[in-house]
C-alpha cells in the first residue's frame, strides 16, 4: 500500500502540485508586510495578463474557493435590479442559479443535456425577447461532464445583444486559451487550485475596471464584495481581511511554474497528452467515454458505468486508492458515471501507471470489460448533441 504522500490526485482539483508549490508555505509572512503586499499586486498583474487584458481589467483575489470568487463576481456585478441568464450544461450553471436565488438576483436558464452544448444563435434569441437580462453567465469548461463550451461564440451573441458576460473559467483557465480580445466579457472567474497547480483556498476574479467602479453598494454580503475588496487593494494594496498568506505564497511559486512550463501553450499541451493516453487506454480497456472527442476539454474525462456485474465502483475507487490514485467519485444527473482527471503536477507517465492500476484492479475484480450497457451509451457518443 502506498502512503499519502505517493497518492495521485486524478481529479478536477484540489490536485496534485509540485514539491515547490507545497515548499513555499513553509514560509510566514505578515500579511500587512510590504513583502506581503508587493507578492499580492505581482500575483494580480500576472492574471490579469494572463487573461490578455491588463489595459481593460483588474484582478481581484478572494479568499476561500472557486464559489466563493462566483458569488462575489455575481453579488457584486449584477446590481440588484438586474437579471442574469444563466447558461446551463451540468452542475456548476445550476450552483450560480441557487447563488442568484440566496442572494435575491433575478436570473433566467438556458438548460441543454450535460453532454451538449449552448446553440449562440438561440442565446441571442433570448437576449432580444428579454431586455431585462443585464448579464449572462458561462461556464467555459463545464467538470460535472468535462465538456468545453465554445466560449468565443458565446461571447460574440452576447456583446452583440450589447449584454455583459461573466465566464466562470475554474477548470479551464491557464491550460485552455481565453483571453478578452476573443472572449469579450465583464469578468473571467477561476481559482488557485485548477489548471495553474496551486493549493486551494484561493478565487480569483478579473474584472472589467470600469465596471467594478460602478458597482459600490451592489454586493449583498460585506466578505464577497468584490468592489470593497477591489477598493482597498487600490487603496493601501492590502487585503480587507486576514488573507490565506501561505496558500498565496504557494500560488507565486505555481504561477513561476506556469510560465517555465510555456505558460497557456505549455500547460495545456500536457493536460492534452495526458488525456489523450487515459482516453485511448481506458478505451482499449472496453470503457467508454460519455463525451465525444470534438466537445471533450483535457480537463476531467467521464466515463460510462461498465455493465459487468462484477464491477462494484465503490470496490474499485479503493483498490484505486490504495494503488496510489484518488479519483472522483460521483456521477452525472442521469447516467450512472465517474471521471478521471488529467490535470495537476503529473504527466502521461502517471498517467500510464494508473491505467496499469486500472487493468489490475478489473482482474482482481474480476471484470472482464469495461464496457457498459449498449443502452446506457450516450447518442451524442456517436455525433450530434441530443436534443431535449
Amino acid at each position: 500500500m502506498n502512503d499519502d504522500s505517493e497518492r495521485y490526485l486524478l481529479t478536477p482539483g484540489p490536485l496534485t502540485t509540485a514539491a515547490e508549490t507545497r515548499s513555499a508555505m513553509l514560509r510566514d509572512w505578515g500579511s500587512r508586510d510590504d513583502d506581503f503586499i508587493a507578492l499580492t499586486r505581482s500575483i494580480r498583474e500576472r492574471l490579469t495578463a494572463l487573461a490578455g487584458a491588463s489595459a481593460s481589467h483588474t484582478c481581484v483575489p478572494i479568499q476561500g474557493s472557486g464559489t466563493y470568487a462566483i458569488e462575489a463576481a455575481v453579488g457584486t456585478l449584477v446590481p440588484p435590479g438586474g437579471k442574469l441568464l444563466v447558461l446551463v450544461n451540468g452542475a456548476y450553471g445550476l450552483r450560480i442559479q441557487k447563488i442568484c436565488g440566496i442572494i435575491g438576483r433575478d436570473s433566467a436558464a438556458y438548460e441543454v443535456e450535460e453532454n451538449a452544448v449552448h446553440d449562440p444563435q438561440r442565446i441571442d434569441e433570448m437576449l432580444t425577447s428579454d431586455p431585462s437580462i443585464t448579464h449572462v453567465a458561462a461556464i467555459h469548461c463545464e467538470t460535472t461532464s468535462g465538456i468545453l463550451n465554445p466560449i468565443a461564440e458565446i461571447a460574440d451573441a452576447v456583446a452583440r445583444r450589447g449584454r455583459r458576460l461573466l465566464i466562470d473559467a475554474m477548470s479551464s483557465f491557464g491550460a485552455i486559451d481565453l483571453e478578452v480580445a476573443e472572449a469579450p466579457c465583464e469578468a473571467i472567474i477561476s481559482s488557485a487550485n485548477k489548471c495553474l497547480e496551486g493549493v486551494p483556498g484561493l478565487g480569483f476574479v478579473i474584472a472589467e475596471t470600469a465596471a467594478l467602479a460602478e458597482c459600490a453598494g451592489n454586493a449583498p454580503s460585506l466578505s464577497l464584495d468584490l468592489h470593497g475588496q477591489w477598493a482597498g487593494f487600490e487603496r493601501s494594496g492590502e487585503w480587507r481581511f486576514t488573507p490565506p498568506t501561505h496558500v498565496i505564497a504557494a500560488f507565486d511559486q505555481a504561477l513561476a511554474q506556469h510560465v517555465a512550463e510555456g505558460g497557456v501553450a505549455g500547460r495545456g499541451a500536457r493536460y492534452r497528452e495526458n488525456c489523450a493516453t487515459l482516453g485511448a487506454g481506458m478505451r482499449a480497456l472496453g470503457f467508454e467515454t460519455f463525451l465525444p472527442k470534438r466537445l471533450q476539454a483535457p480537463i476531467i474525462v467521464t466515463f460510462l458505468m461498465p455493465s459487468d456485474p462484477a464491477f462494484e465502483f465503490r470496490r474499485f475507487y479503493d483498490e484505486m486508492h490504495r494503488r496510489g490514485f484518488v479519483l472522483y467519485p460521483g456521477k452525472l444527473t442521469r447516467i450512472d458515471s465517474f471521471r478521471i482527471g488529467c490535470i495537476g503536477h503529473i504527466g502521461k507517465d502517471v498517467i500510464e501507471r494508473a491505467l496499469e492500476a486500472v487493468r489490475e484492479t478489473l482482474a482482481e475484480m474480476g471484470v472482464a470489460s469495461g464496457a457498459p450497457l449498449l443502452s446506457s451509451v450516450n447518442p451524442a457518443a456517436e455525433g450530434a448533441p441530443p436534443s431535449r
